[in-house]
């Protein structure tokens, strides 16, 4: 009896239910984002929304919930939020969750590892524009702002974040119904964002650092494409895929994402390995060196 549950319990953590979607959303406006003199006299975890922030918010809940539901074509879905422990973002979560019904909303946590960029407690608005100007000189992934972090910190932590969401995913601690379409919605900051975008699809610092920044309240909807991997150009249209700092070469990956396979992504991405080497023999006998 024990040995027959063994086998049960180990073929139904092989059969593993990927989310449908995986959402990003960055949080509304905030007092910082109005005027960043706030962020000298308030901790920037306790920045909160302004009433158009708040307005952002609530109206793009409505914009999820028509998504998530295919605009009321499909039935059954549920969706499991993660924000950051920021007041904005929290903030932007009770906006946002007005519009789900607690049935369609099957679990929230806060995540610690998604939060803002720390810039080194309170910040001082003319040293804070001369420490930008450096950030620029420097590079922005690499330049650690003093007793903060750098963007390749928020990578590692973010990188973590994700090991611990695919664990979650693989032994189906999220959802147990394959019936019901489940959409990950992760609300955070717009660095935090770009990064788990960049961990997720293996982009560059180089690519990373043409990125811009998501708009107060903005989505980007990975979707699950047909071979089993996600991609941002089933939402998204080559237009805003261009705005957002995508080369074209990356914009080709997104579509090839829609129905390829990952164990073919080596041979479609030749541009990817192109990036890292000078050249490349077409002949399998070692190039020898004179």
């Amino acid at each position: 009896m024990e040995e027959n549950n063994h086998k049960n319990n180990h073929q139904s953590c092989k059969t593993r239910l990927l989310p449908k979607r995986i959402i990003l959303v960055r949080h509304g406006e905030s007092e910082g984002n109005l005027d960043t003199s706030a962020y000298s006299t308030t901790p920037d975890y306790k920045i909160s929304l302004t009433e158009e922030g708040r307005a952002q918010a609530c109206l793009a809940g409505s914009h999820l919930r028509d998504l998530v539901s295919s605009h009321g074509h499909c039935p059954d879905w549920r969706v499991y939020f993660y924000v950051s422990p920021y007041e904005r973002t929290r903030s932007t979560l009770r906006e946002i969750g007005k519009s789900f019904s607690k049935k369609r909303v099957i679990g929230v946590r806060e995540e610690c590892r998604i939060r803002e960029q720390d810039f080194g407690n309170f910040q001082v608005e003319e040293r804070m524009k001369i420490i930008k100007e450096t950030r620029e000189r420097f590079g922005r992934f690499f330049y650690r702002f003093p007793e903060g972090e750098s963007a390749a910190d928020v990578f590692d932590r973010v990188s973590s974040f994700l090991e611990s969401l695919w664990r979650d995913i693989d032994l189906n601690r999220l959802h147990s119904d394959s019936s019901q379409d489940l959409n990950l919605i992760i609300i955070s900051h717009g660095l935090a964002s770009r990064v788990f975008l960049m961990k997720w699809f293996k982009w560059t610092v180089e690519q990373f650092e043409r990125l811009n920044n998501l708009g107060n309240c903005e989505i980007r909807v990975m979707e699950l494409g047909h071979g089993g991997e996600y991609s941002l150009a089933i939402n998204h249209s080559d237009e805003e895929l261009l705005e957002w700092g995508l080369s074209p070469e990356m914009i080709k990956d997104q579509k090839w994402r829609i129905d390829g396979n990952k164990a073919d992504w080596n041979d479609h991405c030749t541009w990817y390995l192109r990036s890292f080497f000078d050249n490349e023999s077409d002949s399998e006998d070692d190039v020898e060196r004179s």
